[in-house]
């Protein structure tokens, strides 16, 4: 989501001045709105992407990810005045626009609702669309945030309706700020919240789980499943270690398969397998369709708790990991490693996913992952080696004839 409100400042002469900061998968985008007096009463900063799916003239469906974000336009933000509230209104890319609206309801504001349009009509986005024409995806958003206060909330927010999932985070927004000087006082989202809450401790007697594995030790390996309806349509095998790095300091997670919840969903063309525990709100994998006969994992979204109270949130919607025909499985024996962005990765041990047509709840002939292929490499050196020692062999035989017969001839 994102975060606005109403000033009773005159939209006249405001200056609008928009920086776009770089970032993995996205930008960040930072928005500092000024008066004719040049003092700030508008100031936001965020990232987002976002993911559409859409019907093509065959009467399948396409999923595209929209996170480039260069040459983004700002027109239409204003900080209201005593008639309207303050919107921050953005634009990018062929006809998409994404627009906050805000109400105030002293002493807090009201982020009213967030609009994404696109234009289905660009061909280049959105091939073969059966439909045409600009669609626009309204929502209500019922959140207050006092008026003195900065909106802070790092961890990830999804937002999905009719076909449209938008991702955001690492906002920071005040829209009312008071004479002209942004508010150090933050005013932290629920999510954000959450994750610095302290569960209470409950005694119980029911068995201790399986401990979790040491950051030293390999994790270990859990058998996971999503199910539409009355069948398995997802199969997923597999260890995780996540390796995070934040303030230059670095982390590492095991997650154990024992305690840790399994939801998800199956579409013809996307899949989903989420997992979450005590210390990880969620860990998306994101399974998309190439070329109508193959799957790759394509997305990776996180929120977790860290140790020190903090909350670490990433996504990236431009992966291309685990590539597999579909009607088979993807399977890795070794360790391998999802690069999510620079500050995140993800290390997996006995690797088998299968996404799309699971039959009777079973894996189908699994593809190798060419880090399995060096284990030819054995019995063809083992082989090549007997070769040779063949091959000295008999040339030690038939020098030895050779010099029988010699000696045959000297007498």
């Amino acid at each position: 989501m994102v975060y606005f409100r109403p000033s009773r400042l005159s939209g006249s002469g405001l200056l609008l001045l928009c920086l776009i900061l770089g970032a993995d998968q996205s930008h960040a985008l930072e928005l500092n709105l000024t008066d004719s007096s040049n003092a700030t009463c508008l100031y936001a900063k965020w990232q987002m992407n976002f993911t559409v799916t859409y019907e093509t003239t065959n009467k399948t469906y396409k999923t595209v990810n929209i996170s480039d974000l260069s040459n983004v336009t700002y027109e239409g933000s204003t900080c209201g005045d005593d008639q309207n509230g303050p919107r921050i209104a953005v634009q990018f890319g062929s006809g998409f626009s994404w627009i906050v609206n805000f109400t105030k309801h002293a002493p807090d504001y009201l982020i009213d609702t967030i609009s994404f349009s696109y234009n289905i009509h660009n061909h280049t986005t959105f091939p073969d669309a059966e439909h045409k024409g600009i669609i626009t995806i309204d929502n209500r958003v019922a959140l207050n945030v006092p008026l003195n206060d900065i909106f802070r909330c790092n961890s990830l927010l999804t937002i999905e309706n009719n076909n449209v999932t938008q991702h955001i985070w690492n906002v920071l927004v005040q829209a009312f700020v008071q004479n002209g000087t942004v508010s150090t006082k933050e005013y932290l989202c629920d999510e954000d919240k959450h994750a610095t809450t302290v569960a209470p401790i409950i005694h119980t007697t029911v068995p201790s789980p399986t401990p979790t594995p040491t950051p030293k030790e390999n994790p270990y390996v859990g058998n996971y499943s999503v199910r539409d309806g009355n069948s398995t349509c997802l199969l997923a095998t597999m260890g995780l270690q996540l390796n995070i790095t934040q303030d230059k300091v670095s982390s590492v997670i095991n997650i154990n398969p024992n305690s840790t919840g399994v939801t998800g969903s199956c579409h013809p063309q996307t899949a989903q397998l989420r997992l979450n525990s005590s210390n990880i709100k969620y860990l998306d994998f994101v399974f998309a369709v190439k070329n109508e006969n193959r799957f790759y994992l394509k997305e990776v979204n996180v929120s977790l708790n860290l140790a020190n109270g903090s909350v670490f949130s990433i996504a990236n919607n431009n992966l291309s990991y685990w590539d597999a025909p579909l009607g088979s499985s993807y399977m890795c024996h070794k360790e391998q490693t999802v690069s999510v962005s620079r500050t995140f990765q993800i290390n997996t041990f006995e690797l088998r996913v299968q996404p799309f047509n699971v039959m009777e709840g079973k894996y189908s002939t699994a593809q190798d992952c060419s880090a399995d292929d060096d284990n030819f490499l054995v019995p063809i050196a083992v082989g090549a080696a007997l070769a040779g020692v063949l091959i000295l062999v008999l040339l030690a035989y038939f020098i030895g004839l050779k010099r029988h017969h010699a000696g045959y001839e000297q007498f």
